[in-house]
């Protein structure tokens, strides 16, 4: 098969699927020519209701306001635990891969209904209610989704910190939505690491006012300090609680927050993305039934971690709600050896899986007698998230994981979307390697110039919008809803902006080609270039950094940095070392450059501006292709930057 193929739809998925070619092709037009009508239908059907709303949607992207459901009430917990207690309250709601493969654990609907009313009680017993923030900084174990689940049942608002980020980034994260509690434990394992979560905490709290109190879960037998007066043992507060605990579900507008996640933009300070009730639940709901064909024995293994919104979508709200039999993973693809996923598939037999591209690729380096080794007949459908996945990673995953009988979703969606907007569906799509295909139901995506012109017809490329409100869409960048209209409502008036560039075909499918703006996509994890040069900064050592997206064999993107050192930066010191130790404790280790060039200047113009269009040619070794450097202040740097990352790449 070459990566130009089409891939027909297998007749046996299309004729047991949930949506066919012809019931696409008909509930699309409807969802875009009637959304009202069509999502008020949806709402009704897939999700339980306290009391219906008065009105389906009520928007204006100039103030970048938007509601759905509006007046109607309901809880997220109730939705995905309570209302399944009956038909599958037996029912595995989520199987537990631990980091060691030995370390497995299931719990029921019945079992999971159980911990989250217990630890909602909890959260109240120490003074959490409706509206507080509760800051969650835990490993992939069930008490992350429990966490977030008791949240939701007693109206607090969650905000996940990936287990992998810094005491800075926890600490700015907290302090910027003011959380009361933070949920963490004593340490985390992941792989052959283990993470100092408490420490990690302690170090981070010591600037912040607003905690009054850190519950701790024990993962490991490590020890950790405990300060009296704030720090509580969960389990130790569970034995005491027994079976005292309260089962009231908290009565929310649709409109209400759910939760907090932070995402990076093109400032320095990262975003908290926030996500409300109804519209959210129904989005993540609608997507993850249709978009993966889910049926009531289906076992679905999403990799991704809840620290980001795919864990928070299609491991916990989305299956849960739809009463699926979800797979949490704590550890990594390749350990204890890079057959790890497959090794997961077989023993849970599981049908469904959905990983991001930077794993196949890592996966397809270490050969494929690591997958060949175990079963996967179980398999129904493959997913792909969080970047553009290249034609010959694609194939890979059909033909050797999938056996060439298993579809592959290749979801495009954000943070800020809440879910899934273009994607084929696996019994209606006709697919192509790298591509996202068609838009979900209710999307309606335009392609624009840099102008704002809207480009009509197929063969087009330019910078994507989407002109309708979905349900699942972000409402506000919390604390700060001008930063909302600036970022998403100002570039384009009247469509919502989502940052990416792309091209639609002659059939009408669309491909995402990377970011537009200031922001890389490192193995799927969005961090924006003014944050990470403001750690380079940091270091001490460096006076003024670039940083761009470089071309990466398994992350797909780089990090290039392009530094100037300060006069008094030293000699005989690792100033490689100081960045990347700066990087990695302001940030996150995902942080780290790839490569580090020292220079003596950068390429600005006159006023000042730093052109990073010459420094991402070079960093992609095109150097004859910088193009007019005229208007430079110093035109004589570019040579100078090209042969430092020339000669870097010969060594």
């Amino acid at each position: 098969m070459t990566a130009n193929a089409r891939f027909p739809v297998p007749p046996g998925v299309a004729s047991k699927a949930h949506i066919n070619a012809t019931s696409y092709e008909e509930l699309y037009r409807l969802s875009v020519e009637s959304p009202e009508k069509f999502w008020d239908k949806q709402a009704r059907s897939l999700i339980q209701w306290r009391s219906l709303w008065r009105k389906v949607v009520s928007w204006d992207f100039a103030q970048a306001n938007v509601q759905w459901f509006v007046g109607g009430k309901l809880n997220v917990s109730e939705n995905c635990l309570d209302r399944h207690l009956l038909h599958r309250g037996d029912n595995v709601a989520i199987i537990w891969e631990g980091n060691d493969p030995q370390d497995v654990r299931r719990i029921t609907y019945r079992e999971l209904h159980r911990e989250v009313c217990r630890t909602a009680t909890l959260l109240k017993k120490y003074g959490v209610g409706r509206g507080d923030r509760v800051a969650i900084y835990l490993p992939m174990i069930p008490e992350a989704a429990i966490c977030m689940l008791a949240c939701a049942r007693i109206g607090a608002i969650h905000t996940v910190v990936f287990a992998g980020f810094s005491a800075e980034s926890l600490r700015d994260r907290i302090n910027d939505c003011g959380c009361k509690l933070l949920i963490t434990a004593n340490e985390g394992v992941r792989g052959p690491k283990t993470i100092p979560l408490k420490e990690t905490s302690d170090e981070a709290v010591a600037a912040c006012p607003t905690i009054k109190n850190i519950l701790v879960v024990r993962r490991t037998d490590t020890p950790c300090s405990m300060t009296p007066g704030r720090d509580i043992s969960y389990e130790e507060e569970l034995a005491a609680l027994g079976d005292e605990y309260d089962t009231a579900v908290e009565s929310m507008d649709s409109e209400d927050p759910l939760f907090i996640l932070y995402t990076s933009g093109s400032t320095g300070k990262p975003k908290g993305v926030l996500h409300t009730t109804g519209g959210y639940l129904l989005h993540v709901t609608a997507t993850h039934k249709y978009i993966f064909d889910i049926k009531e024995d289906d076992i679905f293994f999403c990799g991704a971690d809840v620290g980001w919104i795919t864990g928070h979508s299609y491991v916990v709200y989305g299956p849960l709600s739809n009463g699926a039999t979800t797979v949490m993973f704590e550890s990594i693809p390749t350990y204890p050896d890079a057959g790890r996923y497959w090794d997961v598939v077989e023993r849970h037999k599981v049908t469904i899986f959905y990983t991001a591209p930077t794993a196949i690729r890592a996966l397809v380096k270490e050969g494929d007698h690591h997958v060949k080794r175990y079963d996967r007949s179980s398999l129904r459908i493959l997913g792909t998230v969080g970047e553009p996945i290249n034609a010959d990673a694609w194939l890979w995953y059909h033909d050797i994981v999938g056996e060439g009988r298993c579809p592959i979703v290749d979801t495009w969606w954000q943070t800020e979307t809440g879910g899934v907007l273009i994607s084929p569906l696996p019994g209606a799509t006709e697919t192509k390697p790298g591509s996202a295909t068609r838009p979900f139901f209710g999307v309606q995506p335009v392609v624009v110039d840099e102008g704002g012109t809207v480009l009509d017809g197929n063969g087009v490329t330019g910078r994507l919008c989407i002109k309708y409100p979905w349900p699942g869409m972000m409402r506000t960048v919390y604390g700060d809803h001008q930063r909302f209209v600036q970022t998403y409502f100002s570039m384009y008036p009247g469509l919502y902006f989502t940052g990416d560039g792309c091209r639609r075909d002659e059939d009408g499918y669309y491909w995402i080609t990377g970011r537009v703006d200031d922001v890389l996509n490192v193995a799927g994890h969005r961090l924006g270039t003014a944050e990470v040069e403001s750690a380079i900064v940091r270091s001490g050592v460096v006076a003024e950094a670039a940083v761009v997206g470089i071309p990466h064999d398994v992350k797909g993107q780089g990090i290039g940095a392009f530094c100037v050192l300060r006069d008094d930066a030293g000699e005989g010191i690792d100033l490689v070392e100081r960045v990347v130790r700066s990087v990695r404790e302001v940030i996150s280790p995902i942080a780290t450059p790839d490569a580090l060039w020292f220079v003596s200047g950068l390429p600005k113009t006159r006023s000042g501006k730093i052109m990073r269009r010459i420094l991402r040619k070079i960093g992609e070794g095109e150097y004859a292709a910088v193009g007019d450097t005229t208007t430079l202040a110093e035109p004589s740097v570019v040579e100078e930057i090209v042969e430092v990352v020339k000669r870097s790449r010969d060594v």
